[in-house]
């Protein structure tokens, strides 16, 4: 077996591209580091932003407002950019571009007036909408960088967004509610977050897989049969065109861009080489292309996942603040503490279950999906009839909703990585990966309604907790 020192490779001195994954002793301590820590902070601050709803935009709006702007705009990246050709850029200026919107998104939050009417919540919402688009990229192209370093390292980037929740969840809730800080001291603090991110993929992770995937080893990725690509049109256009069709590159989708002709071309050539019309026919192509390739992961993979992000994301942010008792029977000395506490209770469940997935796996994902369901209509129930006798009953239900979801979200994508064919791992991780943004703007719409008409509800019978927020 071939050992290449993953710090030494240089463009001068590339690794033969015929050498292939299975040829490299890949660093597996540095590896999990890099893709835990890549995990950790791509999902930090999605967290803190759910933490801080409440704060940012008070009892009057629903805290659905905050969720559909922190995933919406990532479920359209993770949804858009393989048709956007996002694997023809190079992850390290993936990498660069998404720390610099997370950074930049916060800093718009943070430094927002901190008062609560239309024009301030709007500025704060188009921050979190920007911090959005990264974690959306972020996880589309995390996802897909594991493929490059086997299983352990999918283990440490779910690790890593497990973790992501219980330490963004408990920071923002020990900095803000223990400690006393401002919201606007606590989210300039988080904002120097994504320079971990930077230092993890440039310091941290072994680059030998990538450089070997750049020099278009014939390893990692295979061409498809011509046949999975309906793009006929395209290429009798562009040898009318003249224009120069590529061998296959690397990269998320390249093995799909195989045309009936027998011979592979780029987006980025039919975007240098033809007229705006032939350019969005060949996105339109590609996009049909990448939708029949999904049609596999939709019933298995897809529908479960979707199905768990709905019920958790429809409970956290729609139920959780109608959950609420007396303070005479809780530890909390203000109303406000519920919400971001049970958030935090949650993100410890998601983490267990998130770091066990080398140790515990299911196969039938629709168990586990069902039973978070049945969590959403218990605590449903509970808002409206008040049967369940303490706070505590209420943070153990919490406690199994975040062992479930993250259950869920790690088997999918262990599943994946076992049972799809090589060739189609990367698209199949990230292309799955739509479908917890997909369920989490469900329940961003849901929980908007829910919460206006659970808290109604309660005021008209005498408990106007929600109000006190």
């Amino acid at each position: 077996m071939l050992h290449v020192n993953p710090r030494s490779i240089s463009a001068d001195s590339m690794p033969d591209p015929s050498i292939g994954m299975d040829s490299i002793q890949i660093p597996i301590q540095s590896s999990i580091l890099g893709c835990g820590f890549e995990g950790l902070i791509n999902n930090v601050l999605y967290v803190i932003i759910l933490s801080a709803a409440l704060d940012l935009v008070g009892t009057d709006v629903p805290k659905g407002v905050v969720l559909l702007a922190d995933v919406a705009p990532s479920f359209l990246a993770k949804f858009l950019a393989p048709s956007l050709n996002i694997h023809k850029v190079p992850y390290s200026i993936r990498v660069l571009v998404f720390a610099a919107l997370s950074t930049c998104g916060m800093l718009l939050v943070a430094l927002t007036p901190e008062t609560k009417d239309g024009g301030t919540v709007t500025v704060k919402m188009s921050g979190v909408v920007v911090a959005s688009l990264s974690s959306g990229g972020g996880e589309l192209s995390f996802l897909g960088l594991t493929h490059f370093y086997g299983h352990f390292s999918l283990a440490a980037w779910g690790s890593g967004t497990g973790g992501a929740g219980l330490i963004g969840a408990a920071a923002y809730l020990a900095v803000t509610t223990w400690l006393g800080w401002s919201v606007k001291s606590s989210l300039l603090a988080f904002s120097v977050l994504p320079v971990i991110m930077l230092a993890s993929f440039f310091v941290v992770l072994p680059r030998a897989p990538l450089m070997l995937a750049r020099a278009g080893s014939k390893a990692i990725y295979e061409e498809l049969p011509s046949e999975d690509i309906d793009d006929s049109f395209m290429v009798a256009s562009f040898e009318g065109s003249g224009a120069e069709m590529p061998e296959d590159e690397e990269g998320l989708l390249a093995s799909s861009l195989h045309s009936i002709s027998g011979r592979s071309f780029s987006s980025i050539s039919a975007a240098q080489s033809g007229t705006l019309y032939l350019r969005l026919k060949y996105a339109w192509g590609v996009f049909r292309s990448n939708l029949r390739r999904s049609r596999s992961l939709f019933i298995p993979y897809m529908v479960p996942l979707l199905l768990v992000y709905v019920a958790e994301y429809t409970i956290n942010q729609g139920v959780a603040p109608t959950l609420l008792f007396p303070l005479s029977s809780t530890p909390f000395t203000s109303y406000r503490d519920f919400y971001p506490t049970y958030n935090a209770v949650y993100q410890a469940g998601v983490f267990i279950s998130r770091s066990s997935t080398p140790f515990i796996r299911i196969h039938t994902l629709y168990i586990p999906s069902l039973l978070q369901c049945a969590n959403l209509a218990l605590l449903i129930t509970h808002a409206i009839l008040n049967f369940i006798p303490s706070v505590y009953i209420v943070f153990a239900i919490v406690f199994w909703e975040g062992l479930l979801g993250g259950l869920v979200y790690m088997s999918t994508f262990a599943e994946i990585t076992d049972n799809v064919p090589q060739e189609d791992r990367e698209f199949s991780l990230g292309a799955t990966s739509v479908s917890d943004s997909g369920g989490i703007c469900i329940a961003g719409f849901l929980s908007m309604a829910i919460e206006t008409l659970l808290c109604r509800y309660q005021v008209r019978h005498g408990r106007d907790f929600c109000k006190k927020l």
